[in-house]
Order: structure tokens, then sequence, then C-alpha cells
């Protein structure tokens, strides 16, 4: 029995109506390299069998404390069934990238069951007519809730599941299943004990926080963090609907790190960062509702140590960072990125790059929930405009990878959208086709970008501006 960390009951508070809080990905593969050159559904289904005691996410539920007076508890799930968790469906004919879209995007727009464990599989066949697939291949769609897992443990959970080569791997012996049922007088219990521990914990943040105070004041009397006073409204703040659209681009990895290493200082996340800056310049432009003033981006930082590397949950920092889709020239946009970037890591090391995981452990729940589900109704108003999209870096496998015997040969990440926030990208670096690639994906708010199509060809294009001007000049 594991009680979920604040933040990672924060993400339960955040799911109001509209706003499923769960994260996933769809993986493709060709299974000509399989054994046969075949997979089947009951081969995916027994290899998830052998494999589930490899990770607490398949087998553990939630267990609410009565009258919500304590934050949740993971347990066993004794009526644990995997054939309810992986579903069989394919994609109707010609079964195109589009088809494969929709029908994903459906999928992630349907909240996870709380009553059981709170992941889903989707084997999906029929994808016959997408570009630069070879025939025969299919899909996995993944849900998971992001009260389980962020992206960095997520990454881990697909580790799992795969192997390094064609040949199925044996997971070895799985050790004795507890089944532990925890009784309401003792989660009534524990939530009265943290109930009294609590103002000495909120005491010990606030003293712990105020070097933190010093610090950010002599960073601001330095010049060292940007000011972002200027808060954009844009189509993507607001109430967000039920429905959802998810769409990607790929680029070559050597691609993207020359026009980082064409830009002194640069990174590839400042790379990736002026592209969707660039992306979301051009589409707003061609709306006719470009701001005046620079396009906000919300960062997620893991902040683990490598001692936490194995631990499940969440444990994420935040930075705010300036995209200066004010400037018009990409090269230059990239550079004012890189000092953006660099002005939020220095604001974030003032701060405490914990600071957010332990705010969310002190609050309580009740006032967690009531401030997001505030935020959630103010519709669009620059006061609760904290940042206008969200860009988030999810390292892959450095190396190619296999499922039954199936390559793996493409990717694309599926997030959640937030409140006030109706656009969600997420940079997915791995190796596929056995050479790097970055996967650059989005999850919208069908009612704020009615046209997925359109705005990954904006994408493409800030990417081709970005390439030619720092590379091919």
């Amino acid at each position: 029995m594991q009680q979920l960390s604040g933040q990672d009951a924060m993400f339960l508070h955040a799911e109001i109506d509209g706003l499923p809080q769960h994260i996933g990905g769809v993986s493709i593969y060709d299974q000509s390299t399989a054994p046969g050159g075949k997979v089947r559904f009951k081969q995916i289904l027994e290899m998830l069998e052998r494999r589930k005691h490899l990770s607490p996410i398949f087998r553990r539920k939630l267990q609410f404390v009565p009258g919500g007076v304590g934050r949740p508890y993971w347990v066993e799930d004794p009526d644990f069934d995997m054939e309810y968790h992986v579903r069989h469906i394919a994609l109707p004919k010609p079964g195109d990238w589009r088809q494969l879209c929709i029908l994903a995007s459906r999928i992630h727009s349907v909240p996870l069951r709380r009553d059981k464990p709170m992941w889903e599989i989707y084997v999906i066949e029929g994808l016959n007519n997408v570009e630069g697939y070879p025939p025969g291949c299919f899909a996995l769609l993944l849900k998971v809730h992001h009260c389980a897992m962020d992206g960095a443990t997520g990454t881990q959970f697909m580790n799992i599941v795969h192997d390094l080569t064609p040949e199925i791997s044996d997971p070895g012996e799985a050790p004795p299943w507890i089944v532990e049922r925890p009784s309401k007088a003792r989660m009534l219990g524990k939530a009265y004990i943290d109930a009294w521990k609590k103002p000495g914990r909120a005491i010990k943040f606030f003293r712990d926080s105020l070097p933190a105070v010093g610090r950010i004041r002599a960073g601001r009397k330095a010049g060292n963090f940007e000011e972002m006073n200027e808060r954009q409204t844009t189509r993507f703040q607001g109430k967000i609907s039920r429905h959802r659209v998810i769409d990607a681009c790929r680029f070559d990895f050597e691609d993207v790190r020359a026009i980082k290493n064409a830009s002194p200082g640069a990174t590839i996340n400042d790379a990736m960062l002026a592209i969707v800056g660039g992306g979301m310049r051009k589409y707003l432009d061609a709306k006719g509702e470009s701001p005046d003033e620079s396009l906000i981006t919300g960062c997620p930082i893991d902040v683990r140590t490598p001692e936490e590397r194995a631990a499940g949950g969440n444990m994420v920092g935040f930075m705010n960072v300036s995209m200066h889709t004010d400037i018009e020239q990409p090269g230059e946009r990239l550079g004012a990125i890189h000092n953006a970037t660099q002005a939020a890591k220095s604001y974030a090391e003032a701060l405490g790059p914990r600071f957010a995981v332990d705010l969310t452990d002190v609050l309580p729940g009740n006032v967690l929930s009531l401030a997001i589900r505030t935020a959630a109704a103010t519709g669009l108003s620059e006061a609760s405009t904290m940042f206008n999209t969200i860009v988030t870096n999810v390292p892959g496998a450095p190396f190619q990878l296999y499922m039954c015997g199936a390559e793996l040969i493409d990717s694309i990440s599926l997030g959640p959208c937030l409140p006030n926030v109706g656009l969600f990208h997420i940079v997915y670096s791995s190796v596929q086709n056995k050479k790097g690639s970055i996967t650059l994906s989005f999850t919208a708010c069908r009612d704020m970008l009615p046209d997925p199509a359109f705005y990954a060809e904006c994408l493409q294009a800030a990417f081709d501006e970005l390439y030619a001007e720092t590379v091919g000049k």
C-alpha cells in the first residue's frame, strides 16, 4: 500500500469535466522482423502477462480515503484482468495516417476508470496506407493516468514491454503476489496523523524557502532573469472541450543537431522551442490572431536524483520560457530563446528545483482542487494565463527496440490539456529504423485547433526555415 504524493494527487484533482489527465503514446511496429513475419494479439497478451510483475502500474488501482480527508493510496487489484486493459481494434480502409490520428485522438479523449488499474493498451491493425510505413504494420496505443507516472517513468515503463533484439527475452520468475486490503480505519487514522503534521510541514517548507527569496532578489538585481510581465492570450487559452486532436512531425536528429551547432551555445531543446514558436507564430498569423508580444511556454523538468530514478509517480519541476514569437527571423529567434532558457534555468535554480514538488506535498488536496477548478472556469483572461502552451522533452531509448519480435519504427506521444491551456507539445528523441530521430507531437482541444494537419504543416515550415537560415546559409 503506497500513498500518492502531493504532485501525483494534483493530477487527480486536475481531472475535471473535459480534462482527462492521462498521458501515453502511439508506437508503430513492422512485424516482418517477427518470427514468421506475424505478431498475433494473443502473443502480445501473453508477453504482457509474463511481464506484469516488472511494474507496479500494471496491477495497482486507487483506494480513496473515506470522505476524501487524505490523499488516495495505490493498492493491488485482486480482480485484475489483463484482457480488460488490452483491446484489439482496426482502422477502416484505406488505413491512412489521418485515420490513425483521428482514432487515437478519440481514444485519448475518454477518461480512464478510477476503480481499475489506470492504464489501457489498444492494438490497432489496418495501417495499410500510411506513407513511409512498410505493409503489414500495426500500432500500439498506450494510455496511463498522469497520477501513476510522468514522461520519465513512462519511458521506463515502455522499456519493460520491449526487447533489444527480435528474440523475446525471458523476464524471469515472478515473485509471490501479495494483495493487501487497507481498512478504512487505518486510512482514516493515517489521515488524522497527517492532518496534525501538516502545519509543521508547511512551516518547515516556508522556512526552507526563505533563502530562495534572497536568491531571486539577487538574481533580479544582477539581471539574470528574463521578465515576462506581458502575458498574451490566444485561441489556446479558455475553456477546454471534451474533444482532442493529435498529429506529429518527424525530424532527423542530425538535422536538429546541425541547427543547434550553428547557434553558439544553443541546445537541442532550444532548437525545438524555436520550431514550436515558429509554428505557433505561423498558425496564428494565418488566423489573423498573432499577438503583439512573445508567447510563453511551460517546460516541465525532471527533478529526480539518481537514487530516485526507479521511483514511480511524478517528480516534476517547472520553468516558464519565452519563445520570442515576436521575432520574425528564425535564427535570431533561436539565439533569443537560448538566452531565455538560460534565464529560466537560473530562476528555477534560485527558486529550488524541487519547489513545485514540495509545495504540492504541503498544500491540502481540497485547496489544490479548488485552485485548479477555478483556473479551468476562468476562461480567456490575462489574469488566468500563466503560459500559452506546454513543451516537454521525453528522451526515448537510445537503441533500437522490438516488441514480440516486431521492430519499432515510429512513435508519437500524447499529452493532456491543462486548465486554460489547450495545446500540449512533446519532443520525443529516440532511435527508430536504426537511426536517431526527433518526433514533435501535439495534443490539442479540437475546438481551439480544428485543423491539426495544417498546424503540423506550420511546424514543418518553421523547421525548414530555421534549417535553411542556420545550416543552409
